[in-house]
């Protein structure tokens, strides 16, 4: 496809219209250097329809069937035209509060663009175009409650036997002790920009997992392709976090479950695989059982189970 936008910015809805239409009040959609694409993943309503009347700048799908987060933000590549795609949750905010990350001693050199365009998303491309090893970016991003905490500014790389790490600074108040950018080994999926080339090098989301995990893998596809990924904080985003699935809802209990054992099957490999198997099926499910059955939620010991049986039958 020919590229005519400097950026794409690329979000799925499914039943989440409050949330998305927060997210579009939010960005600066007539900025004529970028253009925003929404996915509907076949919401229950005509949410496509809402969005697009509300805000005509944006290019609305609507898909027939809900292909869960991979398959939604594929579809969003597909219509793209920008050298540079950003893949945001419906469930952001570029600011909350009064609050909005600030660019210090950064500008466009485009004097086309106007300043939102500089305060959010130009030290993102800024650090892409730093090296051509770097692929992909992400920004900080804290929560949108409270004090707005802390979510993601990096991550530890992942055990290979029990898939364990840690979202560096996770809860912590922001007092600025995370503002220099670094390698990290995965991106985080409610807000990450990546090179065109890249997609057409590593290839579009695993769309194998439809929710959770797709955004490690696709990580890992990245970094096997050559890239490196980054974290750059002069950009914040902040986030809602789990609108659509809930933290303890059934349905990420089954995909927490499945996607997590699919993982692993796709990027471990000989003995150590094996040993995750075990780590995962035989300690860790059983443990989370055990805690969801003492505590009364049966719905969740059964999503947990369902996870690990429709994993195998894959």
């Amino acid at each position: 496809m020919e590229i005519e936008k400097l950026l794409s910015i690329i979000t799925v809805n499914y039943n989440g219209l409050k949330d998305t239409c927060e997210l579009m009040e939010s960005l600066p959609l007539n900025d004529k250097s970028l253009e925003v694409i929404m996915v509907d993943n076949a919401s229950k309503e005509d949410e496509a329809s809402v969005i697009a009347q509300r805000f005509p700048q944006v290019k609305v799908i609507r898909s027939k069937q809900n292909l869960g987060f991979a398959g939604g933000n594929n579809l969003g590549i597909q219509a793209a035209r920008g050298k540079y795609l950003f893949f945001i949750n419906n469930d952001t905010l570029l600011e909350v509060k009064g609050q909005r990350s600030k660019v210090k001693g950064q500008r466009t050199k485009d004097k086309g663009q106007g300043s939102e365009f500089n305060d959010v998303f130009q030290p993102l491309i800024e650090r892409l175009e730093s090296s051509e090893k770097i692929g992909m970016v992400c920004p900080k991003i804290r929560f949108s409650w409270g004090n707005q905490p802390i979510q993601y500014t990096g991550y530890t790389r992942l055990s290979s036997i029990t898939l364990r790490n840690h979202p560096i600074g996770y809860g912590e108040e922001d007092h600025g002790q995370y503002d220099k950018p670094h390698i990290t080994p995965y991106a985080h999926g409610a807000a990450m920009m990546v090179k065109r080339e890249v997609i057409e090098k590593a290839g579009m989301m695993p769309e194998c997992y439809f929710l959770y995990y797709e955004e490690l893998d696709w990580s890992m596809m990245i970094r096997r392709a050559g890239y490196e990924i980054w974290y750059e904080p002069a950009c914040t985003i902040y986030h809602k976090e789990s609108q659509t699935t809930g933290q303890q809802s059934p349905l990420r209990g089954y995909y927490i479950t499945r996607s997590r054992l699919l993982f692993a099957k796709r990027n471990i490999k000989g003995g150590t695989l094996l040993l995750s198997y075990l780590y995962l099926i035989g300690i860790v499910a059983p443990k989370d059982i055990l805690k969801y059955f003492f505590q009364g939620r049966y719905d969740l010991c059964k999503a947990t189970i369902k996870g690990i049986i429709h994993f195998i039958k894959l």
